[in-house]
């Protein structure tokens, strides 16, 4: 990313705002803090932003592949209006979930390729956030036997695993969204996504001031 556009000074009270109020109203037992964001991985994501959660709720919070953790992120995003081109600039984090989801993704894709080798018939992953698809897509960039491409529309956009001289398949149709439907990683809440967070049909694929502080409500 060349230019910077969402900065601690500017956005970390807005975010912080939001998520204290979500956070009272959940009755969550949280911590957080908004950070300007790190680049390990700078060619799978490179985050302007980082809001990183604890405390004694942190693992709710990451139960189901982190499903309440996109959430909140998509949330998050939707608060402060940013646009789908943008979501990959805002990452959120609990104890090192996101690396742990990079590489989790790049050994599913790996994994996939090998059973397409095999096979040769095509591999469908569940949908995903465009940050976790550009991860599978740049796990198999060197592959020559199988190529991977996205299909699908909004929250059901997935990646799919074809043998390298084999055509696309036909787009499957949309399907109502429903209970049994939604997407394992991103997308919409209650539900991305999102090792989601969130992000459009794209394929991209200093501390902050103040935290959170403990939240207890009723349970």
């Amino acid at each position: 990313m060349s230019e910077r556009i969402y900065t601690v000074e500017q956005h970390g009270p807005r975010i912080e705002a939001f998520l204290r109020k979500v956070i009272d109203l959940a009755g969550f037992d949280l911590d957080f803090e908004v950070a300007t964001g790190e680049n390990p991985h700078p060619e799978i994501e490179d985050p302007e932003l980082v809001v990183r959660f604890s405390g004694p709720d942190v693992d709710l919070v990451l139960g189901n592949k982190g499903e309440l953790l996109l959430a909140l992120e998509y949330l998050t995003m939707e608060a402060l209006r940013m646009p789908s081109d943008h979501h990959e600039r805002l990452c959120f984090d609990a104890n090192d979930y996101r690396m742990l989801r990079i590489a989790e993704l790049r050994l599913s894709a790996a994994t996939a390729a090998e059973r397409v080798k095999r096979s040769n018939t095509p591999f469908r992953f569940s949908p995903m956030s465009s940050r976790e698809r550009r991860i599978i897509h740049l796990a198999l960039r060197n592959e020559t036997e199988v190529r991977s491409e996205s299909a699908g529309t909004g929250p059901f956009r997935q990646v799919v695993i074809y043998p390298a001289g084999m055509a696309s398949l036909p787009e499957p149709p949309p399907r109502p969204f429903g209970e049994r439907d939604r997407p394992r990683t991103g997308g919409p809440p209650p539900r991305r996504g999102g090792f989601g967070g969130g992000g459009g049909d794209r394929d991209r694929d200093r501390r902050g001031p103040g935290r959170g502080g403990p939240r207890r409500g009723p349970r």
